[in-house]
């Protein structure tokens, strides 16, 4: 069987049509079905009443129209007997005494299930009971349609190993409480709407946004399927849309106002969804399934090697629009410094106290302190920035660290490690010569005792420079840079501390000060604790030590936003950093992270206070809790298996 890590894909279909033709559009619905068996779609909806047209009129009153809808239909069947797709096409079935706008669902020359339109719309332009009843009431029956017995009503749920899938068609989705809410909360990962609402203007942008919320509240997958060119009939416009959107995301959508028949094709994760709804335990909560009961009817998801055409976002932490990433950045930076102003006014402090590196992680945090004292009125000179040279301080971050302290107008400290720390390797017999771990963390440490003393002497708060992938990593001293009194950017990701920084200079600052934070972002980044090369450059980078965080962070992101498997990081990283690096690269790094994850939980355990600005976190006291003692075994052995 082949592996699709929780991936269906699904395709939501315009097809070519004419009014009253039914002959003509099931050979387009055909080809349609051909096309996306071709593309390896496993799921495919076609718009509502897609057999007869939907603006057939009083023509669904005539016996010869319905006749030649079922008799298409079964041709349609034939046609189809040996596709393995789960097809869902639109016609008028008769039943009993009335006649319903249903969604027929076939599968291998099957018909599975009719489902009836449980809303009509009657109003304005739309006409619908004239002709149709509401299949509102309609559950628990059977309808005889091409010579065979089906399951009809609106109680029917079409179920695989792989997805669970519910369908409503058009006014459906713009009533209060949808038939897919229902659905969802039985189990539909995902959601099929057949519908041939005419085009007004700024209706697409509301019906996008309807999609949107409604997938997002269902934790589901949407596929919409809206009638186009060929309907445009007398008073309407149908534009055509092929939409699919995936927990209030858009993954594809086909042009509108265009003749040619198309697809909307991509994949939804339905690992992902299901992910999200345990763990969102109010999705079940007041919901009685026996108040809903439903017919599950079983169908074979079709077994075919996948290939994303989704996007897979390599920086997840990232918007890839400038303008949103303009307006995230502004909006963190607004939450970091009132996360901290708050702290600040409760414990009555005198003073903030940072040590200045000259590297990334500083430099936010600077920013984000000076943000706050300006927020509270409160003098910039009250911000006390420490710069502690040491053994592996280089010429180039000292300067930064000192220009940005006096084009900001904090107060200045300087005072330097080296002597200290060679008297701290005297009193416990460390060869200084020896640049091992003791050696790097006791300068980490001497820094942390230094700003916490001083933080003392001046009633102030030690804010912490620490950001969220290197507690993930565990790339922290244990009680050295691993502690402070506040850490503002605890849950920011190395790869957006750099987009922060840059954002800052670029839009807030001007002169030194700018040029400063400029070079900041382009210098690599270091501990510094290891003395520089020859050439006084930073000789200690810690992406050759412990990986690239744009991987880190991919790994750390889907795999806490969504629970992961390794198996599934590496499938996914393999797309999203196609030309980048190479799979051994990636297997590589992504072992480190599993093992490193794992081993060093006891720093995340007990961590300062800090502001969540993001869906990620590794609070012990909100996000994350895991035991510092938790083994690994399992992740790396899979790891080991790719």
């Amino acid at each position: 069987m082949v592996q699709n890590f929780g991936f269906v894909k699904v395709a939501a279909a315009v097809p070519g049509v004419e009014v009253a033709d039914c002959r003509y559009n099931t050979q387009e619905i055909a080809r349609q079905i051909t096309e996306a068996e071709r593309l390896g779609v496993q799921i495919i909806v076609f718009p509502e009443l897609s057999i007869t047209a939907y603006t057939c009129g009083d023509l669904f009153g005539h016996t010869l129209l319905l006749e030649q809808a079922e008799q298409a239909l079964s041709q349609l069947l034939d046609a189809t007997s040996s596709c393995p797709l789960l097809c869902v096409a639109g016609m008028p079935v008769a039943w009993g005494n009335s006649l319903y706008n249903c969604a027929v669902a076939f599968q291998r020359g099957q018909i599975l299930g009719v489902v009836p339109k449980s809303y009509l719309p009657n109003y304005k332009e739309f006409y619908e009971e004239r002709w149709f009843a509401s299949g509102l009431a309609v559950t628990g029956e059977t309808v005889d349609l091409c010579g065979r017995r089906a399951p009809f009503g609106t109680d029917l749920l079409f179920e695989s190993g792989g997805a669970v899938v519910g369908i409503e068609l058009c006014e459906d989705l713009w009533v209060p409480i949808p038939p897919s809410s229902y659905q969802a909360r039985q189990g539909a990962d995902i959601l099929l709407n057949l519908s041939a609402t005419n085009e007004l203007i700024g209706k697409h942008h509301y019906l996008l946004s309807l999609l949107q919320q409604q997938s997002a509240r269902c934790l589901a997958g949407y596929v919409y399927a809206s009638a186009g060119f060929g309907e445009s009939s007398t008073d309407l416009v149908f534009a055509g849309n092929g939409i699919v959107v995936e927990n209030g995301s858009v993954l594809a959508q086909t042009e509108r106002f265009v003749q040619a028949p198309r697809l909307a094709v991509s994949e939804i994760d339905v690992e992902r969804l299901r992910s999200e709804r345990r763990v969102k335990n109010s999705f079940a909560q007041g919901f009685d399934p026996k108040e809903h009961p439903v017919r599950r009817i079983p169908f074979e998801l079709a077994d075919v090697p996948l290939q994303l055409t989704r996007p897979v976002e390599s920086r997840p932490f990232v918007p890839a629009d400038s303008f949103t990433l303009r307006d995230r950045c502004e909006e963190i930076l607004s939450m970091q410094a009132a996360g901290l102003a708050k702290r600040l006014v409760h414990t009555r402090a005198q003073s903030a106290v940072i040590g200045i590196s000259g590297g990334l992680d500083s430099t936010l945090a600077l920013l984000v302190t000076v943000k706050a004292f300006d927020r509270l009125g409160e003098s910039r000179q009250k911000i006390i920035g420490v710069t502690m040279p040491g053994f592996g301080t280089t010429g180039r971050t000292y300067r930064n660290a000192v220009a940005l302290m006096q084009a900001l107008g904090i107060t200045l400290r300087e005072i330097s490690i080296r002597e200290a720390c060679e008297l701290h390797f005297r009193d416990i017999g460390h060869d200084v010569a020896v640049q091992d771990v003791t050696y790097e963390n006791s300068q980490a440490r001497e820094r942390t005792q230094i700003l916490m003393d001083i933080a003392n002497q001046t009633g102030g708060l030690v804010i912490g420079t620490g950001d969220l992938s290197e507690l993930a990593l565990g790339w922290a001293t244990y009680n050295g840079d691993h502690m402070s009194m506040y850490g503002v950017s605890t849950s920011i990701p190395k790869t957006l501390v750099k987009y922060l920084v840059q954002w800052v200079a670029e839009n807030e600052l001007t002169g030194e000060a700018r040029d400063t934070l400029l070079d900041i972002v382009n210098t690599p980044i270091s501990p510094e604790l290891i003395p520089a090369d020859e050439k006084g450059e930073i000789k200690q980078k810690t992406e050759d030590l412990v990986g690239p965080y744009v991987l880190h962070d991919f790994f750390l992101y889907n795999m806490l936003r969504f629970g992961f498997s390794p198996a599934k990081l590496y499938f996914l990283a393999r797309y999203a950093f196609k030309g980048e690096f190479d799979y051994e690269t990636i297997k590589k790094w992504l072992k480190v992270f599993c093992r490193r994850f794992f081993n060093q939980q006891f720093k995340r355990s007990c961590l300062p206070d800090g502001p969540k600005v993001g869906s990620v976190s590794l609070s012990p006291r909100g996000d994350w809790r895991m035991p510092s003692d938790a083994s690994s075994a399992l992740w790396l052995r899979e790891c080991d298996e790719l």
